[in-house]
């Protein structure tokens, strides 16, 4: 492993617009913390969608009640800035309530109740005091109600109210089926039919800034390649790309992945020829980033056809897959299952219990020496001072005030690279961390692919656990990726115990859906592939990653050192270990 593995950006922060609030994230875990995990029985269907939904205040104009019933997960609810506030939905009948699921942004409740009518008056509880989280939360509830309410009384972020991206209700039974035919195939008969076929474009950038950014991009399921109109011929209307689906095929679904570089109004159309085309979708109202269109028509040929832009810029798109029947499809390479929570299968391990002295097994671990990013001032080492066992059954990172290569403090950073990666699974380490200022403790991923050549942040990064030795009452859990990275890295600062003064065990659980963040079993953020997509950017996630542990000294994210902070200063780690 080479030097170049870097820790990708530095201050880490939530959504764009609360980004100021970083001191103010998340009070110490709670009595209420509720569990988010389980899947929807069979016979439940979503209940609330589209059904009339009341609060009782609302921030803005652009965030009605409405928008958390929508289906959308791009638009959303938010209050007034007071911490009584309730949100309810009205399901037109009684029925047997069996789940409610939310998808709070970062201004979320901290308590709050779930509550049950029959006649939108008189409220019950249906459940105790429950903890809101970031992303994605599943509340299992029994009880039947026309009116579900949730009665929210305390802030996460006090200077703000309450966001919802989505309030779904669940209950038994199934819909009343439409009494006319359907127009798309079946749910589970539509398969991919534009995997890595032939793709043209009206335009292909292929320049220093897009390199190459080809029709084929768009195509190929990578969610970190691209397609882009190019800036050589200038950014003009109208746009197109079109997919050749090697025969007709019934086209049934249409899904846009977009670069900020969007079309705000396009069509969808179809052709037998790639010369005569029909309209199967047309909107002057396009959002951006995962836009999942459900159309009818048939051809070989599907084209998205944008003629108004959203800026001064082209078009672009990371991913344009069409689904449907017939058509010549190529079968995508096979993903791994998704493995089931608690995962028990133990695929890596190490435990440090070697005599002290010794240095990290050679089998598992590469030291990666050399100089860092990020306003680092240490030096990289591959001596055993930095990284050795202590005997007691740890590894000890020990950063050192020492001069190496010109640089006046060494550390040690290593890796699992070309040793041992893995997708989906539970990933966790039990780590102490040192306390000073300067001091920048981690715990992270980075994508596989970042060795084979493909350059951050596109391989994808996920920071598991980042410590500031300012504060270590706080740490931080973000992802990477080409549209969130960085500063602007999507994840979750959040406030705890003084994370020095004893080990604590630091966990992610991930599959095909999300991943879920943990510390001592208590989960501190979600990040939901579904929202990540709506409201983001491209989701890069489901492929190999490898892991590191390193301890950095100093830097434009933990600040410098100073007079106060002790050297050596040691990160203990009790062991890792990977479940599938």
């Amino acid at each position: 492993m080479s030097s170049a593995v870097f820790r990708g950006g530095g201050r880490r922060r939530g959504r764009v617009r609360l980004a100021a609030l970083g001191a103010s994230l998340l009070g110490m875990f709670g009595a209420y913390f509720v569990a988010t995990t389980g899947n929807a029985a069979a016979a439940e269907a979503v209940v609330s969608q589209g059904k009339p939904t009341t609060a009782s205040s609302v921030e803005w104009e652009g965030t009605p009640a409405s928008a958390a019933t929508d289906g959308n997960t791009g638009t959303r609810w938010s209050s007034a800035f007071s911490a009584g506030q309730w949100i309810q939905v009205d399901l037109g009948s009684t029925m047997a309530v069996t789940r409610v699921n939310l998808n709070w942004e970062n201004a979320y409740a901290t308590a709050f109740t779930v509550q049950f009518s029959t006649n939108g008056t008189t409220f019950t509880n249906a459940t105790n005091t429950l903890r809101g989280n970031v992303g994605a939360q599943n509340i299992p509830v029994t009880g039947s109600a026309r009116y579900v309410r949730l009665n929210l009384t305390e802030r996460a972020l006090s200077i703000y109210g309450y966001s919802l991206w989505e309030f779904q209700v669940y209950a038994d039974g199934t819909t009343t089926p439409p009494t006319t035919p359907p127009t798309t195939p079946p749910p589970g008969s539509a398969v991919l039919l534009s995997y890595n076929k032939p793709a043209v474009a009206s335009s292909e950038q292929n320049d220093v800034n897009c390199n190459p950014c080809t029709a084929n991009k768009a195509v190929d399921l990578d969610p970190a390649t691209r397609w882009a109109t190019s800036s050589t011929t200038g950014w003009v209307d109208p746009g197109w790309i079109y997919v050749d689906l090697g025969a007709t095929a019934q086209i049934s679904r249409v899904e846009l992945q977009w670069d900020p570089a969007y079309a705000t109004a396009y069509k969808i159309q179809v052709s037998p020829n790639a010369s005569t085309w029909t309209d199967i979708y047309s909107t002057t109202t396009g959002k951006g980033f995962k836009e999942v269109l459900n159309v009818s028509g048939s051809g070989r040929y599907v084209r998205m056809y944008g003629t108004t832009r959203v800026g001064p810029y082209g078009y672009s798109l990371y991913d344009f897959n069409v689904y449907g029947t017939g058509g010549a499809p190529t079968t995508p390479p096979a993903r791994p299952a998704d493995p089931t929570f608690p995962a028990t299968r133990l695929v890596f391990q190490d435990e440090f219990n070697d005599p002290a002295g010794t240095k990290p097994s050679t089998a598992k671990w590469t030291y990666d020496p050399g100089v860092p990013q990020n306003g680092e001032v240490q030096y990289y080492t591959e001596n055993s001072n930095n990284a050795q066992m202590n005997g007691q059954g740890q590894l000890v990172i020990e950063a050192r005030k020492e001069t190496v290569n010109g640089r006046d403090y060494t550390s040690a950073r290593m890796n699992t690279g070309n040793k041992f990666s893995f997708q989906y699974g539970r990933v966790e380490a039990r780590i102490k961390v040192p306390k000073g200022n300067g001091l920048w403790p981690a715990f992270w991923m980075m994508g596989a692919d970042f060795l084979t050549g493909r350059p951050w942040p596109y391989n994808g990064e996920v920071d598991i656990m980042e410590v500031l030795g300012r504060n270590t009452s706080e740490a931080y859990s973000t992802l990477h990726a080409p549209q969130y990275n960085g500063a602007g890295g999507y994840g979750q600062k959040y406030a705890t115990v003084d994370l020095s003064q004893d080990f604590h065990v630091w966990a992610a659980e991930w599959d095909s859906k999300g991943i879920k963040f943990l510390l001592d079993g208590n989960q501190v953020f979600y990040a939901s592939k579904a929202t990540v997509e709506a409201t983001r950017g491209p989701w890069i996630f489901d492929h190999p990653f490898y892991i590191i542990l390193n301890l950095a000294v100093g830097g434009d994210f933990p600040g410098p050192i100073d007079a106060s902070t002790p050297f050596p200063s040691r990160m203990l780690v009790d062991y890792v270990r990977v479940y599938q």
